[in-house]
């Protein structure tokens, strides 16, 4: 194997894969990217066992990249890595001499790596489906930064670490929740899709997807099959596993109707909880009272140690009711994050009941937080 190729290129590929590497994996090889130098293009290969990314790079410019001899060898990952973007040429060249030495050289450097044969290598299949679905990369992007915050980070409650997408038709809804709090985010497919899905996807692992989107109007590709999710975007493959076991039906906690609707600016609202929510601690789960008083909306913390604050702000309603609930200061400052808009609704059904947070201006978006019993 042979090859000189221009740094930029190669270090953009590298960084995608490289996600894909675990330093803790207990097999060896996975440390690893497999390096593929065919005719016409070079193919990079990561895997951990969770996820597996794949990404080409092909050899349309010679002035970009050159091949000399095909070939295939596994590269220690961090090494590459460190050497490709530490090195200050533009160009470097990547050889394979008695078949498992790599020399890694440009005009002024030489580094010499110790490879393993790609016999060792899993075998990687990505294999892509028919019946795949289309969505846009933008759109995927906002599935996964609206919803991923509210996964579960308990271990003992598998199912609930990743994120439900549920596909029906041409319309993909998305449900995250740990139990105290729920994302459900609702879009319409280009097209209808083939067959019905109900899956789950770890959050973290689509999380590092989103991260390595480059153009948001992309095509993103869905490949989905019973234990496997394989996304295709260009020239880049990622493939997830998926969570085993039946999601929650988190329908039944959206509450009907509400009996008190309050209208707030989002950001003097996060403001406001963020203030107030300086004399908590966690321990107390950071928690602040919400109270409304005619189109007055007051927020108080207190903790015994620390102090207390109450601040108020002028808000409307959609009739006179007032309520006097208690919630997480987090959760809250979470879900609200989640929107881009200009106004909030707050729906309330009871002070005991869940709190719905929607918006008229971006109505596939629903954030739910559970109270707090402070009595």
């Amino acid at each position: 194997m042979k090859f000189t190729i221009k740094k930029e290129l190669l270090l953009e590929a590298l960084n995608k894969v490289s996600k894909a590497i675990s330093t803790k994996n207990l097999i060896p090889v996975l440390a690893g990217i497999k390096f593929e130098l065919k005719k016409k293009k070079l193919i990079l290969t990561a895997s951990d066992n969770d996820i597996t990314i794949q990404t080409s790079i092909d050899a349309k410019n010679e002035e970009d990249f050159k091949i000399e001899n095909e070939g295939s060898i596994i590269i220690q990952g961090k090494y590459i890595l460190d050497i490709v973007r530490k090195l200050p040429d533009d160009y470097i060249n990547i050889e394979v001499i008695d078949e498992l030495k790599i020399l890694i050289y440009t005009a002024n450097s030489r580094f010499n790596l110790n490879g393993i044969s790609e016999s060792e290598y899993p075998n990687v299949g990505l294999e892509e489906s028919k019946k795949k679905i289309n969505i846009k990369a933008g759109v995927l992007k906002d599935i996964v930064n609206q919803t991923a915050f509210a996964t579960s980070n308990e271990e003992s409650k598998p199912v609930l670490t990743g994120i439900n997408f549920n596909i029906v038709g041409d319309i993909l809804e998305c449900n995250a929740t740990d139990s105290y709090r729920l994302s459900r985010k609702i879009v319409k497919l280009e097209k209808n899709s083939e067959e019905n899905y109900n899956i789950v996807i770890p959050s973290h692992n689509l999380l590092e997807f989103v991260r390595i989107i480059d153009n948001d109007e992309d095509e993103v590709e869905l490949h989905i099959f019973n234990n496997k999710v394989l996304f295709k975007i260009g020239n880049l493959k990622f493939e997830s596993r998926l969570i085993n076991g039946t999601y929650p039906n988190t329908s039944n906690l959206l509450p009907d109707d509400a009996f008190l609707v309050i209208t707030t600016n989002l950001n003097n609202f996060y403001d406001v909880i963020d203030r107030v929510s300086i004399l908590t601690s966690d321990k107390e789960k950071n928690t602040v009272t919400l109270e409304t008083n005619g189109n007055i909306l007051t927020l108080r913390s207190s903790s015994a140690e620390i102090g207390r604050v109450e601040e108020n702000m002028e808000i409307s309603k959609n009739k006179d009711e007032d309520i006097r609930i208690s919630f997480s200061a987090k959760y809250m400052m979470e879900a609200l994050k989640s929107f881009s808009t200009e106004n909030v609704d707050l729906h309330f059904v009871g002070e005991i009941k869940p709190i719905l947070i929607k918006s008229k201006e971006d109505e596939s978006l629903t954030q739910l937080v559970l109270p707090i019993r402070t009595y």
